[in-house]
């Protein structure tokens, strides 16, 4: 598909830009490492001119069919190059781990494969981090204006939520006019979030790269301790507000900018959902962890309760604390939350909680017409009928969501790791958050895994992010016919 060619082509050559920042930072704090990250630039630079430059001529509008297509091998593609400084600078990583190092950044995941982030040079630091913004960026733009298009998991409902009108069938001018205003609210976002985290007593390296993985929803920080490293409530809090801006439609938060009034977040089905659960969670975990002793008051426990909740439900991952000295329901209730918490058009990952209100409303209209059968009452959220068409294809992606996490957790088995390790790994990586349960398998880090287990884990963050159907679907016959 040399149309598909040469957009991939145009997407390597920008992605080349990415590296001037940890360029910058290499030259400024002297680490010694800026020679690495020209060569990654000049090589996915280099690689995506020759792209455009074979395909040149090949120039159509793409149709949904293409999206499928560009959406994976993007990710892949720039995941692959942007392995090359930390090769370069870390000569002891195999590809296997670099590869899902930055895997991870880019479907803004978080789990990472390296240790002593206290000591590792502040470029590559950096480059972790700009890749979980650019990943977090790229997610939203995909959510709002090419999922719905190709009505992946019922994402065709959301055709009238991204800013901008619908070009018919379509992609590139989608893509185009919602990246734009994404794009202002999400450095918007960014920005505010650098100075508040600046202001709360984070040197200005650290403000970076924690606003970077903030708003991008990833779990990488710069330290081995996160979060915990700080033990400081304002930055706590100035986190929290921005995982959960970062966990929320950002259409919303281009109309609410544009409008300059918050009446788009109450109409809202998922933002009321969301709120209402994390609320109910973080009080209820308070209440147990301070049943259990685990902290000396209520207050204490409401502050570790808050920040870690927020972040594991939000699918972020940054930490202040150790969870496995927890009850053990909190890690799993916090483990589910990932799960559906997140809404569509955010950053974050899992199920969605559009997905679950609907399976929530479609239960409860099987039930009313148990007792009224010849009842005919739609199904509706937030007030919305909900087209049968889009209810079937929720339905299918939460079977396949189901089925492709009980199968990587089957693969996991047969490499040996235990059954507990296995579904809570998968889990995380499928849920594109960082850590799975600290007792029962990798939780800082996935150092401990073997080579195999790697490329797993790695298939189910990219699995997770790209909402399944568009990676499974170029697995199948039809899709390859003309």
């Amino acid at each position: 598909m040399p149309a598909v060619a040469r957009l991939l082509g145009l997407l390597l050559a920008f992605f080349g830009a990415a590296y001037c920042l940890p360029i910058v930072c290499s030259l400024v704090m002297g680490d010694g490492l800026s020679h690495y990250f020209l060569i990654g630039a000049v090589v996915s630079t280099g690689a995506g001119l020759l792209i455009v430059g074979i395909t040149r001529g090949q120039r159509r509008e793409l149709k949904p069919r293409d999206g499928f297509l560009l959406v994976t091998l993007g990710w892949i593609v720039t995941s692959a190059l942007a392995t090359i400084p930390l090769l370069l600078a870390l000569p002891d990583l195999s590809f296997t781990r670099a590869f899902f190092e930055t895997m991870s950044g880019l479907t803004s995941t978080g789990s990472t494969v390296l240790s002593g982030l206290d000591h590792l040079p502040p470029s590559l630091n950096l480059w972790r981090h700009s890749l979980q913004w650019i990943g977090g960026l790229g997610i939203v733009v995909m959510a709002l204006a090419v999922l719905p298009l190709l009505g992946v998991g019922g994402m065709q409902l959301y055709k009238g939520e991204a800013p901008g009108p619908v070009k018919d069938d379509r992609l590139a001018p989608r893509i185009a006019e919602t990246a734009r205003a994404i794009w202002l609210v999400y450095a918007l976002l960014t920005v505010s979030g650098i100075l508040a985290l600046r202001l709360c007593g984070m040197s200005w390296f650290d403000a970076i790269c924690h606003a970077f993985s903030a708003v991008g929803l990833g779990g990488f920080s710069t330290h081995d301790a996160s979060i915990g490293y700080f033990n400081s409530i304002s930055i706590e809090m100035v986190l929290i507000v921005l995982m959960l801006f970062a966990s929320l439609n950002f259409a919303r938060h281009v109309v609410a900018l544009r409008r300059l009034s918050l009446e788009t977040y109450k109409r809202d089905p998922e933002c009321r959902a969301i709120f209402a659960v994390l609320g109910v969670s973080i009080v209820g975990i308070a209440m147990l962890l301070t049943w259990h002793h685990t902290y000396g008051t209520f207050g204490t426990s409401l502050r570790h309760a808050a920040f870690n909740v927020v972040s594991m439900a939000t699918t972020s991952g940054l930490m202040t604390q150790n969870v496995a000295t927890w009850p053990v329901f909190a890690p799993f209730w916090m483990l589910f939350l990932s799960c559906i918490i997140c809404s569509t058009g955010s950053a974050g990952g899992g199920i969605k909680m559009f997905r679950a209100l609907l399976l929530a409303r479609q239960a409860g209209h099987e039930l009313k017409l148990l007792v009224h059968p010849s009842a005919v009452v739609p199904v509706r959220v937030g007030g919305r009928p909900i087209p049968d068409r889009v209810a079937s294809a929720v339905l299918g992606f939460i079977f396949l969501y189901f089925i492709t996490a009980a199968l990587l957790t089957f693969a996991l088995l047969l490499t040996g790791l235990d059954f507990p390790s296995c579904v809570t790994v998968i889990l995380s990586a499928i849920n594109n958050t960082a850590h799975g349960l600290p007792d029962m398998g990798p939780v800082n880090n996935y150092h401990a895994l073997t080579a195999t287990q790697t490329w797993i884990c790695t298939a189910a963050m990219l699995l997770g992010r790209l909402e399944i159907f568009s990676v499974i679907v170029l697995f199948t016959p039809a899709f390859w016919r003309r």
